[in-house]
This record gives structure tokens, C-alpha cells and sequence, in this order.
């Protein structure tokens, strides 16, 4: 039991952590690039485990089109929308930001699938979230605001394509019970050859002049933040379930934030509020969910 609180908390501190090697990164090489370097050091230990595993089959490209799907919406364009977001925005503020992920998983589900009804609690938590969302992005500071709101764009994107892909999982992946970590190989491993493909790599060598950079985007980023990150996911997934092992989004917000602040980032009582109300949404999603389940078994 013991390992499996450890793996929670270091979920939680590997993805809380991305978004001040983002910031740092995005000092000196763009975000395509940041996003390519993020995809090849973090496929490579899912590489080294699903072949270990022998999760990997020739009879898995039948579903080539939808790993393709996912490694363009859910890895290559929502990577590069969060290292967008966060060049643009202090990385405790586009932590809590990324924190948002439940609030729109829910809201996909809610609309595509339509197989879960809506209880007061999921809405009230949807109103909640996007309540901390604005609280975040300030509209009444649009001239000479201190928030740019391209960055908080950008972040919604991120979290919003997020939420739909997991839609998308369940309803063409799903039923055939592929391994977690084999679709996870797949689909980082395409991301690569799109953003390979797509990516000016022009000066991304610049990155090496500064090595608190480097290592974060290779080794906090990438190796930690992305490949041991999904590792990590799916064992709490196994030993936990889905809605215990979503509860590192609880982490993740506080830790950007904190990491941010140690960095001289502010934090003001704007953001203290917008953090509490993220959270609260996150809880009172989840919790939405579970009554709804519990009802639809009965």
C-alpha cells in the first residue's frame, strides 16, 4: 500500500513540475520544439517497457487510423497548446489551468456520449470550474491585464481536446481492451513522426546553453513528466481505478503553483481563490460521478 501512495504522489509532483521546465525551455527554443523533445524523451521508456511487456502486436495496426487520431489531438496538438499556454503565462497559473482537464472530460462526456445523466452535483461543479477558470483569466482587467489571454486560450484548448479524446477512447477503443500501455506506445511513438515531420527544428540546439533547461525538457519533461507519467497512470489505474487515480489532479494545481512561487512567480489572493475553486470543481465532479453510477446500478 505503501508503493501505491508513493506512485500517487509522484504523479502528482512529475506533472505539477511540467509547467516550470516549459517556462524555462520556452526562453530559448519555441513551443513546437519544446513539444517534439517532450514526445521523443518521453517515448522512449514507454519504448523500452511495452517491448519488455510484449504489449506491442502486429494485429494492433488494424486500428492504426485511431491511434493516429489520438497521437495528433491527445499527444502532438495538446502538448504543443500547454507549451503554448505556458510561455504566455506564469507556470503556476497555467498549472492550475491544466488542473481543469476533469471540468471538461465531464462536459465531453456529457454531450457526445450521453450515457451518463447530469446530477446537481456535476453542474454545480462545472459552474464551480469554469467560476475558478475566470477568476483566472480576469476579463476585467482586458486592457493592460496582467493575464494574457492567448495563454489562457491556448490552456483550454489543451484541456478541452483532452477531454474529447478520452470520449473518443471510450467509444472506438475501448471495446477491444487494448493494453494501456500499448496504446499509450502507440500513440506517443506517431506523435513523434507527426511533430518530426512538422517541426522547424531550426536553432532547437540553443536549448543546450542552458542546462537547468536542457535537463528539465529532458529528463523532467520528457523521461519523468511523460513517459514515467503514463507508467505511473496505468499502475494507479490497475491497482486503484480510474476515478482514485485521476485524484493526482489534486496535486497537480497546488505543486505548479507552488514550484511558481518558489521561482518568484505572485501569487495573489486571486489565484489562492481560483485554485480553491478548481479543486472544488475536481471533487465535486468526481464525487457527481460516483453517486450517478451508484444510481444507474441500482
Amino acid at each position: 500500500m505503501r508503493s501505491i501512495y508513493l506512485a500517487f504522489v509522484l504523479l502528482g509532483l512529475f506533472w505539477g513540475s511540467n509547467f516550470i521546465y516549459m517556462k524555462w525551455a520556452s526562453e530559448l527554443i519555441t513551443p513546437a520544439q519544446i513539444t517534439l523533445l517532450r514526445v521523443f524523451f518521453g517515448f522512449l521508456p514507454l519504448a523500452v517497457v511495452a517491448w519488455r511487456n510484449g504489449v506491442i502486436h502486429r494485429e494492433q495496426i488494424r486500428h492504426l487510423p485511431h491511434f493516429l487520431v489520438m497521437a495528433v489531438l491527445a499527444t502532438a496538438f495538446y502538448y504543443f497548446a500547454i507549451a503554448e499556454g505556458t510561455a504566455r503565462l506564469p507556470s503556476g497559473i497555467a498549472g492550475v489551468l491544466g488542473g481543469s482537464i476533469s471540468l471538461f472530460t465531464t462536459l465531453a462526456t456529457l454531450l457526445v456520449l450521453r450515457t451518463e445523466r447530469p446530477n446537481a452535483l456535476m453542474l454545480a461543479g462545472v459552474v464551480t470550474g469554469f467560476a475558478g477558470i475566470v477568476l483566472i483569466a480576469r476579463p476585467w482587467e482586458r486592457s493592460g491585464g496582467s493575464i494574457d489571454i492567448d495563454g489562457v486560450l491556448w490552456m483550454l484548448a489543451a484541456t478541452s481536446i483532452l477531454g474529447l479524446s478520452y470520449v473518443y477512447v471510450r467509444r472506438f477503443l475501448s471495446p477491444h481492451n487494448l493494453p494501456p500501455l500499448a496504446l499509450a506506445t502507440w500513440q506517443t511513438g506517431l506523435a513523434l513522426l507527426v511533430l518530426l515531420a512538422l517541426t522547424d527544428r531550426t536553432g532547437i540546439t540553443a536549448i543546450l546553453g542552458d542546462w537547468h533547461a536542457a535537463a528539465g525538457v529532458a529528463v523532467g519533461l520528457g523521461i519523468l513528466g511523460t513517459g514515467m507519467a503514463f507508467l505511473i497512470y496505468y499502475y494507479l489505474l490497475q491497482e486503484l481505478g480510474a476515478v482514485a487515480a485521476s485524484g493526482a489532479t489534486y496535486i497537480t494545481p497546488n505543486v505548479a503553483l507552488l514550484i511558481g512561487w518558489a521561482a518568484g512567480e505572485t501569487v495573489g489572493m486571486l489565484e489562492i481563490a481560483a485554485i480553491i475553486l478548481v479543486l472544488a470543481s475536481i471533487a465535486m465532479l468526481q464525487i457527481g460521478r460516483q453517486r450517478a453510477l451508484r444510481e444507474t446500478r441500482r
